[in-house]
C-alpha cells in the first residue's frame, strides 16, 4: 500500500510566517509612526498666534508669515514628493528633519530687540517650515506603505494608520497640555517656589520654554530619519537614476498625467480636499466658534484635546467601515457627519455647541483615513511620494481658497454692519461670525455635488 507524501512548506515561508505575526514589527512602520509624532507634535501650537505677538510683531505680519508659510508649501509640495521618488524617500526625511531643527532654532534664539529684525527671523522661519513639511508630506507615508508592501501584507494598512493616529493623539494632547503651561510665566513661577527656587521667570523668559521643547522633538526627528532605510525595491542605490531637476519635473508631469487617467484615485483626492479644506476653516475658526457659545478661554486647550482624543476612537471605526464597506459607503458616512455637524454649529448653542463642533472635526479623522487607504492601495510604489504630494497640493490649495472666500465674505458683512450705531467693533466680529456661518454647510454640498456630477457624468465613463 502506498503513503502519499505530504508536501510540505518551505523552512523560509514558515520563518516568514512567524517572524511577520503584525505590521509592527518592520522597522520602518515603527520609525514612520514615531517620525510623525515627532514632527507634527510641536509644543508652541497652543499658544501660536500669541507667541508671534509677544516676539513682538502685529497682527498684520503675522497674517503675512502665514500667507508665506502656505505659499512655500504649494510651490515646493509636488516637486518635493517627485525628488523623493527620485533620489530616495530617506533622504528626503533626512532633509525635512534638518529644516525643523534649523527652522525652530532660529526663532528659538531670536532676537526681540528690534521688531523688524523679528520678523526677518521669523519670515526665514516661516519659508523654512513650509518647505520641510511639504518634504516630509507624501515621503513619509511612501516609505512605510512599500516597507509594508515589500516584508508583510498591504492589507495591514488600516491597522496601521489607525495605531498612528492613537500616538498622534497622545502627541497633540501632551503638546496642548505641556505647551500652554509652560508658557504661562505665573504657573512657572508658582512650580519654580514650590521646589525652592525664586526663579524671576517673565513673559520674555516662558514663551521660548515651548519652542526649545519642539527643539528636542526636530533632534529626535532627525534621529528617527537617519535609522529609516529605502525599501529595495525603492532604494536610492539605483544607478539608473538621474538626479536632476528636469528628471524631477518629469516625473511630476507624468505622475499628474496618471491621476488625472486614473478616475478612482482622482475622485478620491476630490473628495478628500473638498471636506478637508471645509473641516480646516471651521478648525481654524474654532476659537472664535468657541466665544460666542460662551465657553470660556480658559477651557480652549482642554477642548482641543478632547477633539484630539477623538484619534483613539474613530480610526478604530474607519478601519473595520474600509475593510468591510465599499468606499462609496464610507464617502456618504464621512459626508452626512459632515454636514449634520456644520447645519447644527449654526445654532450657536451656548455650551451645547460644543457637540457639533465635536462631531464636525471627527469627519477630518475619518477622511484622514479613508483618503489615505485607498489612494494607497491603488498608486503604485514608484510614484507615491508624488502622487501624496499631489494630494497635499491640492488640499493647501482648497484650504487657502475657502480661507480667503469666507474672509471676503466675513468682510463684506461687516462693511455692511459698520454703519449701525451704538454696536461695538466686538459686537459686530461676534454677529457677522455667526451670520455668515450658514455659508460652510452652503459650500460644502455645493461643492460635493459638483464633484459627485464630475464623477457621474466624466469620470465613471472613462473608467468603462
Amino acid at each position: 500500500m502506498k503513503t502519499e507524501k505530504k508536501e510540505s512548506m518551505p523552512l523560509s515561508a514558515v520563518h516568514e510566517t512567524s517572524i511577520r505575526v503584525s505590521p509592527f514589527s518592520i522597522p520602518n512602520i515603527r520609525l514612520f509612526i514615531m517620525f510623525r509624532v515627532f514632527m507634527n507634535s510641536r509644543f508652541y501650537y497652543p499658544v501660536f498666534t500669541i507667541l508671534f505677538l509677544d516676539f513682538g510683531l502685529s497682527i498684520a505680519q503675522f497674517s503675512i508669515l502665514n500667507a508665506v508659510w502656505a505659499a512655500t508649501i504649494i510651490l515646493t509640495e509636488v516637486p518635493s514628493g517627485a525628488f523623493a521618488d527620485l533620489i530616495g524617500r530617506r533622504r528626503l526625511l533626512i532633509f525635512a528633519a534638518s529644516v525643523m531643527l534649523v527652522e525652530i532654532s532660529v526663532i528659538s534664539f531670536a532676537p526681540t530687540s528690534n521688531p523688524d529684525i523679528v520678523f526677518v527671523f521669523f519670515l526665514v522661519n516661516r519659508v523654512l517650515s513650509g518647505l520641510g513639511e511639504a518634504s516630509a508630506s507624501g515621503a513619509d507615508e511612501a516609505i512605510a506603505y512599500d516597507s509594508l508592501k515589500e516584508e508583510g501584507n498591504p492589507d495591514d494598512w488600516g491597522r496601521v494608520l489607525e495605531i498612528l493616529t492613537r500616538w498622534q493623539s497622545v502627541g497633540f494632547i501632551l503638546a496642548m497640555s505641556v505647551g500652554a503651561a509652560i508658557y504661562d510665566p505665573d504657573l512657572m513661577r508658582t512650580l519654580a517656589g514650590f521646589l525652592g527656587y525664586d526663579s524671576g521667570l517673565t513673559q520674555q523668559h516662558t514663551m521660548r520654554f515651548p519652542l526649545y521643547l519642539t527643539l528636542v522633538l526636530a533632534l529626535l526627528s532627525l534621529r528617527t530619519a537617519f535609522k529609516m532605510k529605502d525599501p529595495v525595491s525603492h532604494g536610492p542605490d539605483d544607478k539608473s537614476r538621474t538626479y536632476s531637476i528636469k528628471e524631477t519635473f518629469r516625473i511630476t508631469f507624468q505622475t499628474g498625467g496618471w491621476i488625472l487617467k486614473t478616475p478612482f484615485v482622482l475622485t478620491i483626492i476630490l473628495f478628500g480636499m473638498i471636506f478637508d479644506g471645509i473641516i480646516r476653516v471651521v478648525i481654524t475658526l474654532s476659537s472664535q466658534y468657541y466665544r460666542v457659545i460662551d465657553i470660556p478661554e480658559s477651557l480652549f486647550g482642554i477642548l482641543g484635546a478632547v477633539v484630539a482624543g477623538l484619534g483613539f476612537i474613530i480610526p478604530k471605526i474607519a478601519r473595520k467601515v474600509a475593510e468591510k464597506r465599499s468606499p462609496a459607503f464610507g464617502l456618504y458616512l464621512t459626508a452626512m457627519i459632515t454636514m449634520f455637524g456644520l447645519l447644527s454649529m449654526c445654532y450657536f448653542q451656548p455650551w451645547w455647541g460644543i457637540i457639533p463642533s465635536i462631531i464636525t472635526f471627527s469627519a477630518m479623522y475619518f477622511t484622514g483615513f479613508f483618503v489615505s487607504y485607498y489612494v494607497n492601495r491603488e498608486t503604485p510604489s514608484e510614484t507615491r511620494a508624488t502622487v501624496l504630494s499631489f494630494k497635499g497640493l491640492l488640499y493647501n490649495i482648497s484650504y487657502g481658497l475657502l480661507g480667503v472666500l469666507y474672509a471676503l465674505v466675513l468682510n463684506a458683512y461687516k462693511e455692511g454692519m459698520l454703519e449701525t450705531p451704538e454696536v461695538s467693533p466686538l459686537t459686530i466680529e461676534n454677529m457677522a461670525f455667526m451670520d455668515t456661518f450658514f455659508w460652510f454647510p452652503v459650500a460644502f454640498a455645493v461643492l460635493f455635488l459638483m464633484v459627485g456630477g464630475i464623477y457621474f457624468f466624466w469620470l465613471r465613463e472613462k473608467k468603462r
